[in-house]
């Protein structure tokens, strides 16, 4: 593999991939309509359905068939596409959520760095009152649209604002998955989620795989695992091997 997702998963390689089109990056997405970034990843993307946790979620990703797989990542235009990966936090965390629609029916959720949408079109199927899909990348946003469009759900409110650090609202559920990849964003997370708890009695549940910036950080300790999923042959061998995701509950007084 010698395109965008050589530097997958591991926490040196995100950080390497984030620079490489921090570096290169040629067009923003104030730069282009919708409709043209729609365009854009309906070409660039593949409606993928079974090989995940989740095969009752489509949505549209990279794959090996996609030209951006191999391709210069200096041609890529937009931000990082971090959207365009199924991350295996992400999975387990939606997995979670369609296995216990309990867990989301008639509560107001965040999905936090909501990527590709997975978790936000999940709380929907279980019934959430209000979903709102955060994510700092715009174009994520309307990759989310397109997917929810996939699943035949209503579209939650797409934030492009950094919300981390802000005052936060009212939310009665924050989900999580694949956001503790490096080290000052972790602590910038354990910090606020401290205050949307202490404020409104929010419940966190946060997806990770095991990366090792997971596993070290302090939140780690504050956290009680609520299931563990086995990911899939495809899955593994397209996160160096990685063969479980857990979700977990933050409780800070542990």
């Amino acid at each position: 593999m010698s395109g965008l997702f050589i530097t997958r998963t591991c926490s040196g390689r995100l950080k390497l991939f984030h620079k490489l089109f921090s570096q290169t990056r040629t067009l923003s997405k104030s730069c282009q309509s919708d409709e043209n970034i729609r365009r854009f990843i309906s070409e660039n993307t593949e409606v993928v359905g079974g090989q995940s946790l989740t095969p009752e979620i489509k949505l549209r990703l990279f794959t090996p068939d996609c030209r951006f797989w191999t391709e210069r990542p200096e041609l890529w235009p937009f931000e990082d596409p971090y959207w365009a990966i199924y991350w295996p936090g992400g999975q387990a965390l939606s997995r979670f959520v369609l296995d216990r629609p309990e867990v989301c029916r008639g509560r107001t959720v965040l999905d936090l760095g909501s990527g590709c949408g997975a978790s936000s079109i999940a709380a929907q199927l279980c019934g959430a009152a209000h979903v709102v899909a955060n994510d700092i990348d715009s174009v994520a946003a309307v990759a989310t649209h397109m997917n929810c469009e996939l699943n035949g759900v209503e579209s939650p409110v797409c934030v492009t604002d950094n919300l981390i650090g802000s005052d936060p609202d009212g939310f009665d559920l924050i989900l999580l998955g694949d956001m503790f990849y490096d080290e000052a964003l972790a602590t910038s997370l354990h910090s606020w989620l401290d205050r949307c708890i202490q404020v409104h009695g929010t419940r966190v549940l946060i997806g990770d795989p095991g990366r090792a910036q997971f596993e070290g950080h302090n939140i780690r300790r504050l956290l009680h695992q609520m299931a563990q999923f086995e990911l899939p042959e495809s899955v593994r061998e397209e996160n160096y091997g990685l063969t479980c995701s857990s979700v977990w509950c933050y409780n800070p007084e542990l």
